[in-house]
């Protein structure tokens, strides 16, 4: 696992005062850029998802696609987009949610997850926890069960997994990197 996080940590690049002064943006598209990288994450969270019995993955939009939708490729399991809200056509479940300043909602596709899956929440970054918890109420209103949450990066000074535990009720939740 040190092998990998340090080949993670390798290919992911601060960028200063973006997107907003006082910011350090942690951007992955060089991670992505790179096969060896990106297939040793690809395989590391369908690993998570096999290993925790989950039958469907959940991405959270947007970044959270790229990272969850091979991972679900990989573990031959399927592949849900959480969205922001009006994004889907069709019968939808919303959730809204708090923000640090305001609010915002997500959705699913209504008949995309059903009882007896569970499901697995991939995301490219843990920083307060409000879409990740958010998207465990989803999954539960729809029926599933959640097998866990699964991280790229965590911000751990922001406190998002303290926000999270209480809505995981005991499900995993893995960060492979902590910054």
């Amino acid at each position: 696992m040190t092998d990998l996080k340090e080949l993670l940590l390798s290919r992911i690049r601060d960028v200063a005062d973006y997107p907003k002064p006082g910011v350090m943006f942690k951007d992955i598209t060089p991670l992505l850029a790179d096969p060896e990288a990106f297939t040793a994450l690809t395989d590391t969270l369908a690993d998570f998802c096999v290993q925790n019995g989950a039958t469907k993955v959940v991405g959270l939009e947007a970044r959270g696609f790229i990272l969850a939708a091979p991972a679900a490729v990989r573990a031959g399991i399927g592949f849900i987009p959480v969205r922001k809200a009006g994004k889907l056509p069709g019968a939808t479940l919303r959730q809204a949610y708090d923000l640090e300043y305001g609010s915002a909602e997500i959705e699913v596709h209504a008949e995309d997850l059903a009882a007896g899956d569970r499901v697995m929440v991939i995301d490219d970054v843990l920083a307060t926890g409000g879409t990740a918890e958010a998207s465990l109420q989803l999954i539960r209103r729809a029926g599933a069960e959640v097998a866990g949450v699964l991280m790229l990066m965590e911000l751990g000074f922001l406190g998002g997994r303290a926000r999270l535990e209480p809505a995981l009720d005991g499900a995993p939740l893995e960060s492979l990197l902590i910054v």
